[in-house]
């Protein structure tokens, strides 16, 4: 999915320094398999111009990176993607997006530091490559909510199916989303944020 596609903030992005009215900062991931959309994401929902670290793909991933259904895609995450979005003139997200390939799994463990919650975006003409996506959030217990991004060419399956070809547990949040389009990006954010909050809510003594 490419994020020159992508929706853009009308004028120029905000200065990179924290809104003055802030008052608290979180940190969430957004992951998944190569090529699911995840730098398009951070791009379109970043009030802030996006960092990325895009390299050129060369000879090199042939036969090493899957790229099924993103064939036509010329550059990857190397490093991570990172952006922000202010929620409320309170409430500040960081966004740190993962590289897909798994030769670059290892620069995850440093991402997952510190993050609060997870968007794992998912591609249906490929879920196997969200099964070790998962695990690894499950593992470390960091709590995520499943985002379908749309391709135009990927089946659609009714969500109880996506749940359980998943493996989810029921409560954990699955929606349709669109990367390149700011609002909904902005909603699977938002989706996470209230999944959060009822864990919380659930942790609370009574």
């Amino acid at each position: 999915m490419d994020f020159k596609g992508s929706d853009t903030i009308p004028g120029p992005r905000t200065e990179d320094h924290l809104p003055q009215t802030a008052q608290a900062a979180v940190k969430i991931v957004i992951v998944g398999g190569f090529g699911v959309g995840k730098t398009t994401m951070v791009g379109s929902v970043s009030e802030i111009r996006p960092l990325t670290t895009e390299e050129t793909m060369t000879q090199a991933g042939v036969g090493v990176d899957d790229n099924y259904g993103s064939e036509s895609k010329t550059a990857t995450t190397v490093a991570m993607d990172f952006g922000r979005i202010s929620i409320t003139e309170q409430l500040v997200l960081y966004l740190f997006g993962t590289p897909g390939q798994e030769r670059f799994w290892f620069l995850w463990n440093g991402l997952f530091e510190g993050a609060l919650g997870a968007v794992v975006l998912i591609d249906t003409r490929r879920l196997e490559v969200s099964f070790d996506v998962i695990g690894r959030l499950e593992e470390r217990g960091v709590p995520f909510v499943i985002a379908v991004n749309s391709f135009p060419d990927a089946p659609r399956y009714p969500v109880a199916d996506l749940r359980a070809a998943l493996d989810l547990a029921e409560e954990i949040p699955i929606i349709d989303c669109d990367a390149r389009r700011r609002a909904s990006s902005r909603d699977v954010l938002m989706t996470l944020l209230r999944f959060l909050h009822s864990l919380a809510r659930a942790k609370a003594p009574t």
